[in-house]
């Protein structure tokens, strides 16, 4: 095994992969354990159609122009006993291209919400390349630390069965936030526009808000680098397009495990795969990969949570440039 760049997200990943597939181990263990484990079966030779041909948002525009980009912090509390400090990226007046500003002044318009989890040892921070570009193209993205996967915890892989609900959790207050007298988020979000992403252990519990923990509020999800180990691949609930991102040299979730659970998703779905991509290198530089990831994401995410037609046809495009990754669409 090559040894990763420091200050990747591969060579995080790879310092704790004995302790992840072994806790990968225990959580189908543990998951076979609460239901009876079904036969394995092969993937159908057809992909399962889709319960419904389109998003159910109405139709509508993105922003066409970039915004400039906002952030700041919530102190949540699930329980008692699970803190979840959220970082907040939003669109926010101001000159776009500029780094995100501390407590800047939200943009005009109601924006779509989308949760994203970090992977095993990470935190939001790790992927603000990417989301700032999501924050940018019209989107408020609501990023928590998980209290045992994140990083400086205790690293219990475990505990990725009970991020789902801490996702949903999240939800409930940020939501909140937009009838909430006072808050610079009043009036700014459109609640009825929500997606799930996340990245490695995170697009298992992303995977989860659509499976076990279905949070029917969702439009829409984003996996990069995940896997349904642990919450199953049964896609329950009104249909959500689905757009998986994995790397075919992922060293940490073998690529095939991914494609498994994409070929199971009953929706609309598409998925960018990267020739060359490792676990997560492309989510966290300023290179031409994640240019691709990030164009193709904005795209599918403008389509399904603005309802944009037109970012549905570009998604082809975005997804081909510089001959880095292929596209499997089936929306």
């Amino acid at each position: 095994m090559t040894a990763a760049r420091p200050g990747t997200i591969g060579f995080m990943f790879r310092r704790r992969t004995p302790v992840l597939l072994t806790a990968a181990l225990l959580v189908g263990g543990l998951a076979g354990c609460s239901t009876p484990a079904p036969a394995p079966t092969a993937a159908p030779p057809t992909p399962p159609k889709a319960t419904t041909p389109a998003p159910r948002v109405p139709a509508g525009t993105a922003p066409a122009e970039a915004f400039a980009v906002g952030v700041r912090q919530l102190k949540l509390n699930r329980g008692g006993d699970r803190p979840l400090p959220v970082t907040l990226w939003y669109p926010a007046r101001g000159d776009a291209g500029a780094a995100a500003q501390r407590d800047a002044t939200v943009a005009t318009g109601r924006f779509p919400v989308v949760a994203f989890s970090h992977g095993l040892d990470g935190r939001p921070a790790d992927y603000q390349a990417l989301l700032t570009r999501w924050a940018a193209a019209g989107f408020v993205v609501a990023a928590p630390t998980f209290p045992h996967t994140g990083k400086g915890t205790d690293g219990s892989v475990l505990d990725v069965l009970n991020q789902p609900a801490d996702v949903s959790y999240v939800l409930d207050k940020v939501l909140a936030l937009d009838a909430r007298a006072g808050d610079p988020l009043r009036g700014r979000l459109a609640t009825d526009r929500v997606a799930a992403a996340g990245h490695s252990a995170g697009g298992v519990t992303t995977i989860g808000l659509f499976t076990t923990g279905r949070d029917e509020r969702l439009r829409a999800g984003v996996v990069l680098a995940g896997t349904g180990l642990g919450v199953g691949t049964a896609f329950a609930g009104t249909a959500a397009p689905q757009l998986f991102v994995h790397g075919r040299a992922d060293e940490v979730v073998d690529y095939a495990a991914g494609k498994a659970a994409y070929d199971a998703v009953p929706w609309p779905k598409a998925m960018l795969s990267l020739p060359r991509g490792d676990h997560g290198r492309a989510l966290l530089g300023d290179g031409a990969a994640l240019r691709v990831v990030s164009d193709t994401t904005i795209e599918f995410l403008r389509w399904s949570l603005y309802g944009d037609e037109a970012a549905k046809g570009r998604l082809p495009a975005s997804a081909a440039r510089g001959d880095i990754a292929t596209l499997d669409d089936r929306l």
